[in-house]
């Protein structure tokens, strides 16, 4: 014998380092399973990944072999950092899920729009046109009241407007039990105040009569300020002045309606609106567009001709002007059959006890009645009745949170158990619903299907 065989190991040589099997990176980036990201997003974006990926790799933690994947994953799903929710909460202007859902005609128009348009172009001449004129004529039509309409880029900058244009260095006479406050903690004596009027305070927090008014208005009052307190309902030993009543004042008098309701409904029957508002004597009104109108966020002024013109000309007014793709999305609201917003307002108990106890079937769940809200300052303490699918409280999160390819859903937890509320979920989604709950509830994720996604906008 001429000796030991040598060891194993020496005998193959040294081990390879696997370091050396990680993608390149340009092999990474033309790696198919990475196509579909660079599609929807920017290189940078797409490489960054991959970069750290490759990180993981070096340090161990992951194979080679799992770059390109993990990559892929770590990758947003959208182009924007904004994730698709289904609200199953049962609020339907919901502030945090950005209240109203536009129509389909409404997503459809904004597609359109999303390109160059005659927003402030006339095609007959090739000259500079009037801005979304289409838009106003559509909003006229639908307040017949209103001799003339102006539309910002949100409900506090309409009411900003009216202030500034008709009473900067002058007094706004107001309530004392409408000096509410409205989201995010803004306060309208600040909001007012910021505008450089002064506001001029009458009656007490639960009684206010028009003696009160008179008595406060002087040749430097700019206006009346009439506001709808959202959120809360004052009730008891109460009264008010209504607008007509204020407009035998002889000042202009602003009425903020709130959550941009047209014309009187039904089923809410306490909500002001714009109409009621305008025929009852008020010079202007202002609403938003995105709440119970059912539109994209935007602020809305309507009334007299000669104080929207003042208005429209006021310096302010261009740096609150709305862009084209609002102007679209909201003639497009206004033009559509019904919203969202509308629908799940007007669902009946019996519908969703239907379409809930048909998903309770599917799911082996319980059902139990609940009560629903407008949401957005609309109708504060009006009840919404409704059914619900009941779940363990600690499924709510996993709905939150779902794994990729899986919708997210917004439910509520309520005494101790999960309520998933269809009132505010379009039937479309309800294959994707009953899916995110399977999931959220301990199934396998379901392989996923061809068609379009539960927000595709041209659905």
């Amino acid at each position: 014998m001429t000796g030991a065989p040598p060891a194993p190991d020496a005998a193959r040589g040294p081990t390879p380092d696997p370091r050396r099997r990680i993608p390149r990176t340009d092999a990474a980036l033309a790696d198919p399973r990475l196509a579909p990201a660079l599609t929807r997003l920017d290189r940078r974006t797409v490489r960054d990944a991959v970069t750290a990926a490759q990180q993981r790799a070096r340090a161990g933690e992951i194979t080679p072999e799992q770059v390109v994947d993990a990559a892929a994953a770590a990758l947003p799903q959208h182009a924007t950092s904004l994730t698709p929710v289904l609200n199953a909460t049962g609020i339907v202007v919901h502030t945090n899920l950005g209240r109203a859902p536009l129509a389909a005609a409404a997503r459809r128009a904004l597609q359109e729009a999303a390109g160059h348009v005659d927003v402030e172009l006339d095609l007959a001449t090739g000259t500079r046109g009037p801005r979304a004129t289409g838009l106003l004529d559509a909003l006229r039509r639908a307040v017949p009241a209103a001799g003339d309409a102006l539309v910002v880029n949100n409900g506090a900058a309409a009411l900003v407007l009216a202030t500034t244009a008709l009473a900067a260095g002058r007094e706004v006479v107001v309530s004392r039990g409408e000096l509410v406050e409205i989201g995010d903690g803004f306060r309208l004596p600040d909001l007012i105040a910021s505008t450089g009027a002064r506001l001029r305070e009458v009656g007490t927090t639960n009684r206010t009569h028009l003696r009160d008014y008179a008595e406060a208005v002087t040749p430097d009052t700019g206006c009346i300020l009439k506001v709808h307190p959202s959120n809360f309902r004052v009730e008891g030993f109460t009264s008010g002045v209504d607008a007509g009543e204020l407009a035998t004042l002889g000042v202009p008098v602003v009425h903020d309606v709130g959550s941009g309701l047209l014309a009187p409904d039904p089923a809410l029957p306490t909500e002001p609106d714009l109409t009621t508002a305008l025929a009852a004597g008020a010079h202007l009104v202002t609403a938003s567009g995105d709440k119970l109108l059912g539109g994209p966020q935007a602020g809305l002024v309507l009334g007299d001709v000669a104080l929207v013109q003042r208005l429209r000309r006021h310096p302010l007014a261009r740096a609150l002007r709305i862009d084209k793709l609002t102007a679209a999305a909201l003639e497009a609201t206004l033009r559509s059959p019904s919203t969202p917003v509308a629908d799940a307002l007007h669902a009946t108990p019996d519908a969703l006890a239907a379409r809930t106890r048909a998903l309770a079937a599917q799911l082996g769940l319980e059902v139990v009645p609940v009560e629903g809200r407008v949401g957005g300052g609309g109708a504060p303490g009006v009840p919404l009745p409704g059914w619900a699918l009941v779940l363990p409280s600690d499924a709510v999160a996993r709905l939150r949170r779902p794994p990729a390819g899986t919708a997210t859903v917004l439910a509520r937890v309520e005494g101790g158990v999960g309520l998933v509320d269809l009132r505010c979920i379009d039937p479309a989604d309800e294959p994707a619903l009953v899916d995110a709950v399977r999931v959220a509830l301990g199934e396998p994720a379901p392989a996923p299907a061809p068609g379009p996604t539960p927000t595709d906008p041209t659905r």
